[in-house]
């Protein structure tokens, strides 16, 4: 074992009044949501929500992608219990997006699959590069989170 830490999963960043900026930084896992990365961003939307100084909160990503999805990484030591606790945590994030009171802005690039995807589809301006590729993958599986919100 290294004993090396690892990369925290979320950058925080307040460049220009008035505005946060949320950047996924795991780009040699694609940015993929683990289990600390959307507590990290649950407790991130939940503070810009708490400050009365913020209007705009963009979503990015470090990397060749901005989300390839949930991270299965670990799924065969996960019991049915702790996955469904997850998709819960990451629906739990969308709908914070989705009602948000500040402006959500989400800058997408390279793969932007499954949650990544839903996390792409709750946002109120999306804005994505030529080299983007969405995929829903969770429907073929009975998941539907943020997907349903594009209508």
């Amino acid at each position: 074992m290294s004993g090396a830490i690892p990369p925290a999963p979320l950058r925080v960043e307040t460049p220009t009044r008035g505005v946060v900026c949320l950047t996924l930084c795991r780009p040699h896992r694609g940015n993929a949501l683990a289990a600390d990365t959307v507590e990290a961003l649950i407790e991130a939307v939940t503070q810009a929500h708490a400050d009365p100084v913020l209007h705009t909160l963009l979503l990015r990503a470090e990397g060749p992608h901005f989300c390839t999805g949930l991270d299965l990484s670990q799924l065969d030591d996960l019991s049915d219990e702790i996955l469904a606790f997850r998709l819960i945590r990451i629906e739990t994030l969308l709908s914070l997006l989705w009602h948000s009171p500040l402006a959500t802005v989400v800058r997408a690039h390279g793969r932007t699959w499954g949650a990544g995807a839903d996390l792409f589809a709750v946002c109120e301006e999306r804005q994505a590069q030529p080299d983007t590729s969405f995929r829903f993958p969770g429907a073929q599986f009975g998941v539907v989170l943020g997907t349903r919100r594009l209508a």
